[in-house]
């Protein structure tokens, strides 16, 4: 006969693994390196939704698109027909699948956080939201990759003069056309590849978010000069497969609803706050730092019309007003 001691010591372990077995652990995958603030917004997720469901849900993030073999574009698209479950990722990332995302990036379209802000927390988020639940992927909440700024190792950019020649690391379709209008060589290639790439000179620059990126990949490493213009803003969202969401009932989606929004708020303050430090982060490392005057702003803006007429096209004139008609009353 069994003494009681071992009886419960054998009960405790069935209940452990009761638990375990029951436990529905999730995949989450996201461009970047496990340095960046998309790592940590993740991570933040993860750790809320485990605690909110007593470790009911648990969730696996796996950085520099591991789960997509490399293919930060490729992500979004197994999300949609439910081969992964969670994506972060930025709205420029998935235009080869969404076209109308790259709205939030065309050149010079915003000016500042507050007209972001009004965007993503307002009715073009939901629209773009909506625009995403086609393909699939149900948009929990937005974050922050941040303002886009170029960097390169040949010389300061003060002028779209500067960057004719120059062979430019871009993440998508649209910095193709838009480099291409400035009169650089723009090629596209994934995040996992431009960092050995910039460091052997196959490609003479790269254009970035300064917090979510430039600082906590090092990029300070490889190239010398930065300019801070402004050109491009690219948020990032925390997305869940369509198919994984219909299968929960309404209070685990409440859950993980809850835990993205605290999440992702998390990651854009953590962002804004790297990029604020940013640049004397840079100096510091010893980059050159060209801050351009708001004319020099207004000859790139200039320089870059064409493009945005081409992307507002595409993303279509209904949507892009949208957009420029909640930005003009944010700065009412």
């Amino acid at each position: 006969m069994p003494n009681l001691k071992s009886v419960l010591i054998g009960l405790g372990a069935a209940i452990a693994l009761t638990g375990a077995a029951g436990a529905e652990t999730l995949r989450l995958t996201h461009n970047t390196s496990d340095a960046t603030t998309w790592h940590k917004g993740s991570e933040r997720f993860a750790d809320l939704l485990e605690e909110a469901t007593g470790g009911e849900m648990e969730v696996r993030v796996f950085p520099n698109a591991e789960l997509a073999g490399g293919d930060q574009m490729k992500q979004s698209e197994m999300v949609g027909r439910g081969a992964i479950d969670f994506v972060v990722t930025s709205a420029i990332n998935v235009t080869p699948l969404v076209p109308e995302m790259a709205v939030f990036s065309l050149p010079y379209l915003y000016a500042d956080y507050a007209e972001v802000d009004a965007t993503t927390d307002g009715a073009p988020g939901e629209r773009m939201a909506e625009i995403m639940a086609d393909k699939g992927i149900v948009v929990l909440a937005w974050g922050e990759n941040g303002f886009r700024e170029v960097t390169n190792s040949v010389r300061p950019i003060t002028s779209p003069e500067d960057l004719k020649g120059l062979k430019m690391r871009v993440a998508g379709p649209m910095y193709i056309d838009v480099m291409n209008a400035l009169g650089a060589n723009p090629q596209q290639m994934q995040w996992t590849e431009t960092f050995s790439a910039l460091q052997q000179g196959v490609v003479d620059g790269q254009e970035n978010p300064i917090g979510a990126v430039i600082v906590p990949q090092r990029v300070y490493e490889v190239q010398k000069y930065i300019t801070p213009w402004h050109y491009s803003y690219d948020p990032i969202f925390l997305g869940v497969s369509q198919a994984k969401w219909d299968g929960w009932d309404e209070e685990t989606r409440a859950k993980v609803q809850a835990a993205a929004t605290e999440a992702m708020a998390f990651q854009k303050e953590e962002t804004r706050r790297a990029t604020d430090e940013g640049l004397a982060r840079l100096r510091e490392e010893g980059m050159e730092v060209y801050e351009p005057t708001p004319e020099e702003i207004q000859a790139f803006r200039d320089a870059t019309k064409e493009p945005f007429d081409l992307w507002a096209g595409k993303v279509g004139p209904e949507i892009v007003t949208l957009f420029q008609d909640t930005i003009d009353g944010a700065g009412n």
